[in-house]
């Protein structure tokens, strides 16, 4: 018996939503490849180079176990394993400083930089293809991106996104999007997906 699902290739050519995520899923095959390929050549596992790489490039305040684990969507069981590893082969430093003793922040050593410089780039593979769209083509893309993220998010399929959709200082009007924070009109490519200033809008709000 053959399932008319996602995966059948039959259904696939009949269902257009079907050919998107299997579409999708070759694509997520693609950083599963390369953080592989950088992972052999540093010594650390592909989700250690992801901590890394995202305490690398965002504040502190995110850059703690239960924060990782709703941005990778894992475990904390499963963060502060890949954490103890890190912190064993002295490419973080823990940060007791907080008020709460119990808790800390991560950031990295001089040997973790270290490695973000030998992998940050691991995904230029994939963006060089992207770079040979013409601009529109990458501005829809982006579009519809930045939009299914935000849905999965309130769905609670991703449990973290910060794209501009899902901010309390977003709002979409008749014809333009609008960012309270900067004040002003957000044209397609302003859209933002991964904002430093993000904050999330209440549960309930379109």
């Amino acid at each position: 018996m053959m399932y008319e699902g996602v995966f059948n290739p039959e259904f696939q050519q009949k269902d257009m939503p079907s050919k998107l995520v299997a579409a999708l899923e070759r694509i997520s095959e693609v950083f599963k490849i390369l953080l592989w390929e950088k992972a052999k050549v540093v010594g650390v596992s592909p989700i250690q180079i992801q901590i890394l790489i995202f305490i690398a490039y965002h504040k502190q305040e995110l850059c703690n176990v239960s924060h990782l684990a709703k941005e990778f969507n894992v475990t904390k069981p499963t963060i502060s394993d890949a954490i103890k590893i890190l912190d064993r082969k002295e490419l973080i430093i823990k940060d007791y400083s907080s008020a709460d003793s119990r808790s800390y922040t991560i950031q990295l050593s001089d040997s973790g930089k270290k490695v973000v410089a030998e992998t940050y780039d691991f995904a230029n593979p994939l963006k060089s293809q992207l770079s040979s769209l013409n601009q529109n083509e990458m501005e829809s893309l982006f579009k519809t991106m930045s939009e299914l993220i935000y849905k999965l998010n309130r769905n609670g399929i991703l449990s973290m996104q910060r794209t501009c959709y899902g901010c309390k200082f977003y709002q979409k009007n008749k014809t333009t999007d609008y960012c309270h924070l900067l004040e002003k009109d957000l044209v397609r490519k302003d859209i933002r997906i991964d904002c430093p200033e993000f904050e999330q809008k209440p549960i309930g709000t379109a």
